[in-house]
Formats: C-alpha cells, structure tokens, sequence
C-alpha cells in the first residue's frame, strides 16, 4: 500500500530526511519511532503530499505523490500532530463539512457521518461546539474526520500527544479497533503506545531509518543474541568456566553473591533449548539452581540502543 524509495529532504542546511526506503503492506499497523527531530514528521507530509521530497519516490495506494497527489489525498485519512479542527463549529457540523469537502455523496453522506461517530464514540458530544470539547474528544474527533470517506490508509502523526494517561489508552483501543479494516501508519515517540499497537516498527534517527521489524527482530538486531539470568550455588571459578565450554555463552557478568549462591548474566547466541542445557549441566555438576529464566529486551531498550550508536 505504501512504497517509498530512497527519498530525502532539505531545509536550508538542514537534511531532515536521508535517503529514507521502506514499505507497508496491506492491513499492516505500522509503528514509527524515532527522537524528536529525527524526521517523523517530515516523512509523513511527503507520504500526504504536504511537501516534496527532494529526491526519491514515494507511491501510495500505486500513486505517485509527486505526480498524482490528488488521487493519493482520495486514498488517505491524515490526523496531523497538532490536530486542525475549526474550533468555532460545532462537531456534528464539522463533519458534514469535512464530508462534503472530501466528496462523499450527498446520498451516502448521513450514512457515512453516522458510522465514523458510532466508530469513534461521539455520540455523547455529538451536539457540542468544538471548542468545549476535551483533548480527548477532540482527537477522536479528528479521527472521524481523517475517517469520513473511508479511505484505504490512515496516517497518524502523535495521535496521543498531550492526553492523560484514560485518554490515551482509549484513543490506543480505538486505533487497534480501526486497524482490523484499515492500512495504518502511526507515528509516535511514546514507546508502550507503538509496543501495544503496532504490528511491526520502523526506528528512524537523524533522518535515517536504523531498524524496521517486528519488536523481537528489532531486538535481535540491537542485541545481537539473548541475555540469561541464572543463579547457581556451587563454586564461582567453576561454574564460569563450565557455562562458557557450552560454546554459546560469549560473555558471563557477576550480578551479585550471598551464601554461596551467585547471580549471573549470560550473554549467549540466542541457541534454542539454552535454558535446558544450562539445567542440565548444574545438575550433572551436583550444583542447586534456584533462579532460571531468559531476559525480554523491551522495546525501550532497543530504541536505545538503536538511536545512541555511534555511527
């Protein structure tokens, strides 16, 4: 659904996009993480054809957006970072206008409103003005609008900016909702929203793309294998030397000692069965085992580690 290809973008000295390729398939919810700065933003206004990439291409929906942006406009819904809502009309309004500017016929036009605000729970402020709404109301309100003529893609720049925490879970519910129909594109660098969300992660850092995958390929690529955490009562010397013959222990740190037992940090290759092995082998060498269990590396931790390398 989504195409880009080597794209890139200038402002002033300014490189804010760097020769940035990636794609988006069908019925994918995708995360976009990255810094502030890093170049989210400007992706997405090349994506909805707000700006021109310098070089490369881009094609949405098989549309070129340099050359047949009106047509990529008809196949997507845009909720901007700061969400452009006319404040002085009221909501049912406001997406009566939006309809009619998005061309939805005259004859489906209830229809359609009527679905995008039992879609994006609105009918209890269905009769306001939109200037008494809260922010949570207000970004399902953009939702509907970017939703009103149900398009095939949804770009979502910081849906959750500025919410509490009861506001941002319910507009994360909403998206996953959204997300069993639609093509999804969601910017964000609040981490457990795009953990929770999304079904795969792009990181982007400086205007480059450092890591795109599912959050545990993103974490093989960042770690480069797994961590263990084990503890043994049984000789340090010994038990160090004997985890790494095992061949697939590259690195072992000492976390801690009391009585006898010592608590250890293997470094390994990611083998499978390794937590066997390692029982196994205590057992074999009359050692006890009280502590036994392979790290989860967060995605936290891989935006980290992928966004303050050294290049």
């Amino acid at each position: 659904m989504i195409d880009v290809e080597h794209i890139s973008k200038s402002f002033g000295p300014t490189q804010a996009v760097k020769n940035v390729s990636f794609n988006v398939s069908k019925g994918e919810v995708v995360g976009f993480l990255g810094p502030n700065g890093a170049g989210k933003s400007t992706t997405m206004r090349i994506l909805t054809c707000y700006l021109p990439a310098d070089e490369g291409t881009a094609r949405v929906a098989g549309f070129d957006v340099a050359t047949q942006s009106l047509e990529v406009r008809k196949c997507i819904g845009y909720l901007p970072e700061n969400n452009p809502l006319y404040m002085e009309m009221g909501v049912l309004e406001s997406l009566q206008f939006i309809a009619a500017l998005r061309g939805v016929p005259e004859s489906s036009r209830r229809a359609k409103i009527k679905q995008v605000i039992e879609m994006c729970g609105l009918e209890p402020i269905i009769n306001k003005d939109i200037d008494e709404l809260s922010k949570g109301f207000r970004q399902r309100l953009g939702l509907a609008q970017a939703l009103i003529h149900d398009p095939d893609i949804l770009i979502l720049d910081e849906p959750t900016i500025g919410l509490d925490p009861n506001q941002i879970i319910e507009i994360r519910n909403l998206i996953k909702s959204i997300g069993k129909e639609k093509t999804i594109i969601l910017s964000s660098h609040i981490l457990p929203e795009v953990a929770a969300t999304c079904d795969r992660v792009l990181i982007i850092n400086r205007g480059e793309i450092v890591g795109s995958g599912t959050p545990e390929e993103l974490a093989a690529m960042a770690k480069g294998g797994q961590t263990i955490y084990v503890t043994i009562r049984g000789p340090l010397q010994e038990v160090k030397e004997k985890l790494l013959s095992m061949g697939t222990v590259r690195e072992i740190s000492v976390l801690g000692e009391e009585n006898g037992c010592n608590r250890l940090s293997l470094t390994t290759d990611g083998t499978a069965h390794l937590c066997e092995d390692i029982f196994f082998l205590v057992a074999q060498n009359g050692w006890s085992l009280s502590e036994l269990y392979q790290g989860t590396v967060t995605l936290e931790d891989v935006f980290r580690e992928l966004t303050t390398r050294e290049a």
